[in-house]
């Protein structure tokens, strides 16, 4: 889901998704993509979580300063 609205937002159409995928398909094995993919979400996860870290810090030195 989050992998496809990024795909979609980099151009991407539904034709090059399904050649990316099948290229993921053939280069890793059918067993990996879920392993794979948790891995990405995971990654995904952690890079929002320190943006919204370092934003909700920015936010706060702002307040003390006025």
């Amino acid at each position: 889901m989050i992998t496809a609205a990024i795909l979609g937002i980099m151009g991407l159409g539904g034709q090059e998704m399904l050649l990316i995928f099948l290229a993921l398909l053939l280069f890793f094995g059918a067993k990996k993509l879920p392993e794979l993919a948790r891995g990405l979400g995971k990654g995904i996860r952690e890079f929002k979580d320190a943006t919204k870290d370092v934003r909700e810090n920015i936010e706060d030195g702002l307040k003390e300063t006025k």
